[in-house]
């Protein structure tokens, strides 16, 4: 026991996404990018939402409380990996590593049950207009919204408190560019079937549930379409539910190829966790504004009382 509580690790090296100086300048280029397209693209949207009074609707308060946690998901991983990648030293500490791996799990569990609000929402606009307002009342939301939040945190929990009960002690290399669950327990000195079925059972869980509700969701939702008798009903009907069935598929799909299988480790691993940590957040401003003409007229509106007001 003194033996492991002298060599227990107190600080890891994260080996990032390539060892090459060339790839990492690269890399580095293209995360900051990407980040700052992220900053500004879903700050856009949370600042048009709620100062454009014409968005102040339970579909557009959905759509800001996703871009906020878009901006939270990106900010957890992104600005340490690019510390590392112009760093000699790529280290980071265990507490440290723990919270990312905490704050990574609880903005990304809380933006799975946020995904299903928001199915639940065009569920209810679609197939229950006549009493949307009434189903989708502020106080509705807001609670909602609020339980999505405690349910995040205890997902977030359930990642974080089978690793620290880990022991570490050496090698202390962790083959990603952010610390999570499954890196992590690679590195522990010690039988780890428990941690590792519990993060498949918790994170693969929590992804096929929502995912499956989601789809649930928009099998009503397509039944209901196709039973209004004008095309241009239907039409805008569908183009009202494309932007979101985009988003899931994008920020759903590498979850569940991640998640929903044993725990192996591959070289690819790193690269599809990168696509819903730093693509789908940075995507998700360009799929909503583009394909929705209110959110671009208060954009517009936004711009022109800016410039009004210098």
């Amino acid at each position: 026991m003194a033996v492991r509580n002298e060599t227990r690790v107190t600080q890891f090296i994260l080996l990032g996404l390539s060892s090459d100086p060339d790839l990492q300048l690269i890399f580095f280029v293209l995360f900051l990018v990407m980040y700052l397209l992220t900053i500004a693209g879903n700050l856009l949207i949370v600042i048009t939402i709620c100062v454009d009074s014409h968005l102040h609707s339970p579909m557009y308060f959905f759509l800001s409380n996703l871009s906020f946690l878009d901006l939270g998901f990106s900010t957890v991983a992104i600005p340490k990996s690019l510390v590392n990648f112009v760093s000699q030293s790529k280290i980071i500490s265990f507490n440290d590593c723990i919270a990312q791996m905490f704050f990574l799990h609880f903005f990304g569990g809380v933006e799975c049950f946020h995904l299903v609000l928001m199915a639940y929402d065009r569920y209810v606009a679609i197939c229950n207009p006549l009493r949307y307002n009434t189903i989708m009342s502020r106080q509705v939301c807001l609670l909602m919204v609020a339980s999505t939040w405690v349910v995040g945190f205890i997902h977030a929990c359930g990642q974080v408190l089978p690793t620290i009960q880990l022991p570490f002690c050496g090698p202390n290399e962790i083959n990603h560019f952010y610390c999570d669950a499954h890196p992590l327990s690679l590195l522990a000195c010690t039988n780890t079937f428990i941690s590792e079925n519990s993060d498949m059972i918790n994170s693969g869980i929590l992804t096929l549930a929502c995912t499956l509700i989601v789809f649930m969701s928009y099998t009503y939702i397509i039944y209901a379409v196709l039973k209004i008798r004008s095309a241009e009903g239907r039409q805008k009907a569908f183009s009202t539910c494309a932007s979101h069935i985009l988003v899931v598929t994008l920020f759903f799909g590498p979850m569940v190829f991640m998640y929903m299988r044993p725990s192996v480790s591959f070289d690819s691993d790193k690269l599809i966790s990168g696509f819903y940590t730093i693509v789908t957040p940075v995507l998700n401003p360009f799929i909503y504004t583009l394909r929705n003409e209110k959110v671009k007229k208060a954009m517009k509106r936004l711009g022109c009382r800016k410039v009004s007001s210098l």
